[in-house]
């Protein structure tokens, strides 16, 4: 299957279905994968989420139908699935810079928010070994710090030498990092997490349930090393990967002085 090809059917889908509501259970099947996974692809592919593409399209065209069709605001509100003209007015309004019921005086400025298209052209993949394995329920302990995509790169680091200097005498190692999100496809807020199996009295308990996992070994701890291997992983792999990925926390298991890249995955 044609990853690209099969984003366009998706594309062409929701283009003809922007005036119902557009069921995710029916554009994952389309790519073969549940929803999370699917979200995730699109979010990785286009760098927003499929949630905010459906909603530009929506309130691009929403300008042609009150303009060129004279469609009244209620019903174009209802048409695109907004739960009245108020909360439909100010989303319009955010997108466009003016409110729909300043149209007839101003009809200039729009903005034109097109549909997507993908080259149905396969990228060349670099070759990842990877194992597959099953974790029993982890119950963890650890603390974390809020970052986001732009700053996680220093701010996991610092956090890590933070919480290694300040328990590494007594607890020994750190065993397990962790990045977790606010909602995964609508935000940009992270925390970074640093865990240990033992528990330790003024850190939070943390519980995983077992899961299988893609497990990608890193033959050091650099935090340069993990951070590349996790760039490759979201930038090639998922591209072309056969596996639905499960909405739990990505893992690194730091042991030996290597790093075990875990990536839940169903079974």
């Amino acid at each position: 299957m044609n990853l690209y090809h099969s984003l366009n059917l998706v594309l062409d889908y929701i283009e003809e279905h922007l005036d119902e509501k557009i069921d995710y259970k029916i554009l994952a099947g389309m790519l073969l994968t549940n929803e999370y996974t699917m979200q995730r692809l699109f979010s990785l592919l286009t760098n927003m989420t499929l949630t905010e593409y459906i909603r530009n399209r929506r309130l691009s065209q929403a300008s042609y139908d009150l303009t060129e069709r004279q469609e009244k605001i209620i019903d174009v509100a209802v048409k695109y699935q907004y739960e009245n003209a108020t909360s439909f007015s100010r989303a319009f309004e955010k997108f466009h810079g003016i409110k729909p019921s300043e149209l007839k005086k101003n009809t200039s400025g729009f903005k034109e928010f097109p549909k997507l298209f993908f080259e149905e052209v396969e990228p060349a993949l670099k070759p990842f070994e990877y194992d597959i394995i099953r974790l029993p329920e982890l119950t963890l302990y650890g603390k974390g710090i809020k970052t986001n995509k732009r700053d996680i790169q220093k701010d996991a680091p610092n956090f890590f030498k933070e919480m290694e200097k300040k328990y590494l005498s007594t607890y020994g190692p750190v065993q397990f990092g962790m990045v977790s999100y606010e909602d995964r496809f609508e935000s940009d807020n992270y925390e970074y997490w640093v865990l240990y199996e033992k528990e330790i009295p003024d850190l939070k308990k943390y519980v995983i349930p077992t899961s299988r996992y893609l497990s990608f070994h890193i033959p050091s701890q650099s935090s340069s090393e993990i951070q590349q291997l996790s760039h490759d992983f979201y930038a090639q792999f998922v591209l072309g990967c056969k596996y639905k990925f499960r909405e739990l926390p990505e893992l690194e298991h730091y042991h030996d002085g290597v790093t075990d890249f875990l990536v839940p995955i169903e079974d």
